[in-house]
């Protein structure tokens, strides 16, 4: 019985869910405006109104719809940061979790910084431009240096004025910010580092300004794959006695 009632239970919440995604999809319902009641809902979509109740509970706390005393149930727009935790809890217990994350990362921002190439404003430059001043004060800390190299990255993304890869880039904020920290903890082993952070993000500063996406996106890459190679050296143990270029 406990189970036939979890199963219906669930059947009953992808049905309210789909009902208000297709509808958000067509644009028929947009955020602010109000549901159906519960009654009418159940009779709509063939399930019982305590099921329905439950299933708005469930959205309520998803952020999707709020329930508002003499008002009834109303569609709003979800708080996207939300996903951040979603993905820092679901991907952090992966094996792979760094390298699957770098991936989705250089595909999120090589796209990004063509488009910002294309789309930046003096607003952007100035954010980028601070982001680039704060990387170099903040050379010798972990903490601090991964939140810039962070903030500087993310400054890319808001430069392409793309909506969707700013939600997808944001969450997973969480890892990648681990990430960065991580990073900066090799410049204590690899003093050559410092002049490659420094260097690399101006480079692919100056390529934005000059609204130049191939440089910009060559740039960043090689950018990319030297951290790589230095974490790659970490983790076999070699010593920096040479310096990388690029």
């Amino acid at each position: 019985m406990e189970l036939k009632r979890a199963a219906e239970g669930e059947k009953g919440f992808q049905k309210v869910f789909a009902f208000l995604r297709d509808r958000l999809i067509a644009g028929s319902l947009k955020p602010g405006d109000r549901l159906v009641s519960e009654r009418e809902l159940a009779t709509q979509l063939g399930v019982s109104r305590p099921l329905v109740r439950e299933a708005l509970r469930a959205l309520t706390m998803l952020g999707i719809v709020e329930i508002r005393d003499r008002i009834g149930t109303v569609v709003t727009r979800p708080d996207v940061s939300v996903l951040n935790d979603f993905f820092t809890f679901a991907l952090a217990q992966q094996a792979d979790m760094v390298d699957d994350v770098m991936q989705a990362r250089i595909a999120i921002e090589c796209q990004a910084v063509r488009l910002a190439c294309e789309r930046a404003s003096i607003a952007d430059f100035e954010r980028l431009q601070r982001a680039l001043a704060r990387i170099s004060e903040t050379i010798d800390e972990a903490d601090a240096g991964g939140m810039a190299d962070f903030e500087f990255h993310q400054s890319i993304v808001l430069a392409s004025h793309s909506e969707t890869l700013a939600v997808l880039h944001n969450s997973m904020a969480g890892l990648l910010t681990h990430s960065h920290r991580s990073r900066r903890e090799l410049v204590q082993a690899f003093p050559s580092m410092k002049t490659y952070l420094i260097d690399d993000h101006k480079r692919i500063f100056d390529a934005i300004v000059a609204r130049d996406p191939e440089r910009a996106d060559t740039t960043l890459r090689r950018h990319f794959a030297i951290g790589d190679e230095y974490r790659r050296r970490a983790v076999v143990g070699q010593k920096d006695s040479r310096q990388i270029s690029g």
